[in-house]
């Protein structure tokens, strides 16, 4: 009996020693795919902000473009044209 008995506290202590292992190989498994989550959402944030960065120039461009169009199309004065008058009147 006592044998058997011995027997089973062993078989109790590997199962343990191998839920312990089974449960750290986890952790590092986690540990791992939390670090390149990380990094593949600072990738894509990066990312993200340069294409924000490149739009926010091309909406730029964009609007600049329409106002000289609305500028012109209303007749106005530019500064370059204030600019030949200024020079044409010290003249």
């Amino acid at each position: 009996m006592d044998k058997k008995l011995e027997q089973l506290f062993f078989a109790v202590l590997g199962g343990a020693l191998a839920v312990k292992e089974k449960i750290e190989t986890s952790n590092e498994e986690i540990k791992n795919w939390q670090e390149k989550s990380e990094e593949t959402a600072r990738t894509f944030f990066d990312e993200m902000a340069q294409r924000g960065e490149k739009e926010k120039e091309q909406f730029k461009d964009m609007v600049k473009d329409i106002l000289k169009e609305i500028i012109a199309e209303m007749n106005l004065a530019t500064k370059d044209d204030l600019e030949k008058l200024k020079k044409e009147l010290d003249q």
